[in-house]
């Protein structure tokens, strides 16, 4: 009897105490930022060259329907709970704004632009969010520190593309420079709609169908296009098919898993700091890999860019939305 009563005491005892947050394994946080850092940086070179010998939408398709199968099959067979008719709409439009338009939009850029530069554009998708929410109804004014990174920034995107270049014999060509920002107009708006979306409660689950989604989408603008009529698979080359592998494998569904896992580690604010370390990875994998040219303007340039990416996402909520924004170049 007596024993009985010290069970429950020691019971009624672990139920009043507060429950001690779980703290992540530091090695599985290292190496989970390490792929974020890593793998998305490297895929801009990556799609460099898958494009040397595939079209570039039904490239992206290939991608985002092969991974997508792979990633919404695993997460049915580890037993997440099957997404609802609810999810199906929402999916569909982060789909088409994070992928179709964010990730092809970079695609495109890399067939006249190099991987280096077009990385340091995506990074204008947090300038995107903040003008986004402060031009809307009832939104709200950016603070002084937000609005000096604004500031900042256009004066980086300016120092970085020189509008001189624009009429060079070989310089930036424009129309692959909006393509990149109207990309990055996506995922921005994508990041906002995330907020608000009705979605599945696991993030791969999601994943799994935005691909899926974007992966049909972007099958029918490549028939479209007329990629299917001069395509030939035979004409692939194994440089070209294993960036696409790599593309799929890392890139899509590694660190995704990692960036998603992170979320629910660390503080969002620190998951955030991928914006400003990828394009670092990617020009450096650029110059070394692809051959492409660093010169001191584009140092400059980058290290203003990032600059201002530094002041808009810490500290404040923007970070969070920087993070929520799903990376999928």
């Amino acid at each position: 009897m007596e024993s009985t009563l010290t069970k429950l005491k020691s019971q009624k005892l672990a139920a009043l105490q507060p429950e001690l947050p779980v703290v992540p394994d530091k090695v599985k946080v290292i190496l989970a930022f390490l792929v974020v850092y890593l793998v998305w940086g490297s895929t801009y070179v990556a799609i460099r060259f898958t494009l040397e010998s595939m079209p570039p939408f039904l490239m992206v398709a290939i991608r985002f329907l092969i991974a997508g199968v792979l990633m919404f099959g695993w997460t049915m067979m580890r037993g997440e709970p099957r997404p609802q008719k609810a999810h199906i709409m929402p999916t569909a439009v982060l789909g088409v704004l994070l992928l179709v338009f964010g990730s092809t939009g970079v695609v495109l850029a890399e067939r006249s632009v190099p991987s280096g530069l077009v990385s340091l554009l995506v990074a204008t998708v947090p300038v995107y969010i903040v003008l986004l929410q402060w031009l809307r109804p009832g939104g709200v004014a950016p603070g002084k520190r937000v609005v000096a990174g604004l500031i900042v920034g256009i004066l980086g995107l300016a120092l970085l593309l020189n509008p001189d270049k624009f009429a060079a014999k070989n310089g930036i060509d424009m129309m692959g420079v909006v393509c990149v920002l109207v990309g990055s107009l996506g995922s921005a708006v994508g990041a906002l709609y995330a907020r608000s979306a009705k979605l599945p409660a696991s993030q791969q689950v999601a994943a799994g169908m935005e691909m899926l989604f974007a992966g049909v989408v972007l099958f029918i603008i490549a028939a479209c296009a007329g990629e299917f009529s001069y395509f030939q698979h035979f004409n692939v080359s194994l440089k070209s098919a294993l960036a696409l592998a790599y593309l799929i494998v890392f890139g899509s569904m590694l660190a995704f898993s990692a960036y998603g896992w992170l979320l629910k580690a660390v503080p969002a604010d620190r998951v955030s700091t991928y914006a400003y370390v990828n394009p670092v990875v990617a020009v450096f994998l650029g110059w070394s890999l692809a051959g492409e040219s660093i010169t001191a303007q584009t140092v400059v340039g980058a290290a203003v860019i990032l600059s201002a990416v530094l002041l808009i996402t810490r500290p404040g909520p923007t970070a969070q939305l920087v993070a929520a924004c799903e990376h999928e170049a």
